[in-house]
């Protein structure tokens, strides 16, 4: 069987004989308890905020850079510019892709405004 060697600090080790403190990570607890936005309770321990994030069906997502990072804004069309290129873009489009924008919109807007009925349903 070949053996595998990682050197750490200029010391060879074994794969799989790392020092203890090379592998070993301690997350410390809490510095201050906060207050639940959820209940208003006051959580004092990363066990009792884990608990109390699963009790209560939220999940922690960390700081994912995509959550949190400004996006591109496209350059601002002058309003005329923009409504006909928007007009352009309804007159090209056939009546099935229009109706599968139109409720792919329509759809978009109940999310946001917790499910007011589709006025244009059976249009």
């Amino acid at each position: 069987m070949k053996r595998s060697w990682v050197y750490i600090d200029g010391v060879a080790y074994e794969k799989g004989d790392a020092p203890v403190q090379a592998r070993t990570q301690i997350v410390p607890d809490f510095d201050q308890p906060y207050k639940s936005m959820i209940t208003g309770e006051m959580i004092t321990s990363r066990s009792k905020h884990k608990e109390h994030l699963r009790r209560h069906g939220y999940q922690e997502i960390g700081n994912d850079p995509g959550l949190t990072k400004q996006r591109k804004s496209f350059p601002e069309a002058a309003p005329q510019r923009r409504k006909e290129l928007l007009v352009a873009q309804v007159q090209a489009m056939t009546h099935e892709q229009f109706n599968a924008a139109r409720l792919k919109d329509l759809n978009r807007v109940r999310w946001q405004t917790n499910g007011i009925p589709d006025p244009l349903k059976d249009l």
